[in-house]
């Protein structure tokens, strides 16, 4: 399963859809926690994409940058109105400097995982941390790994339906190396769209000790964006480290 890392290739193959495959998510109380996290001070975003984050919370008055390995995903946001005005670097959020200290640094939507090793993720954590003034926080959004929801290393499930958009999941996995490969299927009038994507998945406790490793601790751990306690039964959560300050 393992293949070289390409920062830009998920970037290249969903840009152009990407914006409408993620219209399920709860953009509006992410921004409304990461503004409240970044307490007036600017924010930089790792994998900043199409700017589904960063454009709303420029547009609330944030200084926001961002870093990201698809040239094809940035040129998307340039689009937007507002998007022009944010600074982004194209490059491999674990290792790419960018200037400044920040107040908040945000890793959303199970991004974390796109990371091929963990050793990867354990720098990015370090990366985070470097750009982080004193007291500055790390915010971490992520599926809870579930090996039990595999038969034999694989799983297919439906992830939404309507009258015109079918998009479906295959997934194999590897627990051993921590690695799991999918591949989403949408299928529309127009045709079928395969979007393939490769996950190096992590337990919270272990982002726990990435984040220890880079000088960090463990601030919040919620299930969602609005703030539920995070449970025995949470599939997902959203960790805050806080640099102390």
């Amino acid at each position: 399963m393992t293949t070289a890392f390409d920062p830009a290739a998920y970037g290249r193959g969903i840009a152009d859809i990407y914006d409408v495959t993620v219209g399920n998510l709860p953009t509006e109380a992410t921004v409304e926690q990461l503004c409240l996290l970044a307490e007036g001070g600017p924010v930089l975003e790792f994998g900043i994409g199409t700017g589904r984050l960063a454009v709303p919370m420029a547009e609330r008055g944030h200084q926001v940058a961002g870093i990201d390995g698809s040239p094809e995903m940035v040129e998307i946001l340039r689009e937007k109105p507002g998007g022009e005005n944010i600074p982004v670097t194209v490059g491999d959020f674990s290792a790419t400097r960018v200037e400044g200290e920040y107040a908040l640094v945000a890793l959303t939507t199970n991004t974390i995982y796109a990371l091929p090793t963990q050793a990867a993720q354990v720098a990015c954590f370090r990366n985070a941390a470097a750009h982080l003034r004193p007291g500055g926080r790390f915010v971490v959004e992520a599926w809870v790994p579930d090996p039990g929801a595999f038969r034999r290393g694989s799983a297919l499930r439906l992830l939404s339906l309507s009258e015109d958009v079918v998009l479906a999941e295959a997934a194999r996995i590897s627990p051993a190396e921590q690695l799991m490969a999918t591949t989403k299927v949408r299928l529309t009038a127009g045709g079928v769209r395969l979007l393939p994507a490769n996950h190096r998945y992590a337990w919270p406790a272990e982002l726990d000790l990435m984040a220890q490793l880079a000088g960090m601790e463990r601030e919040h751990r919620w299930a969602d964006w609005t703030r539920s306690p995070f449970t025995d039964d949470s599939t997902n959560h959203v960790s805050v480290y806080r640099l102390p300050g």
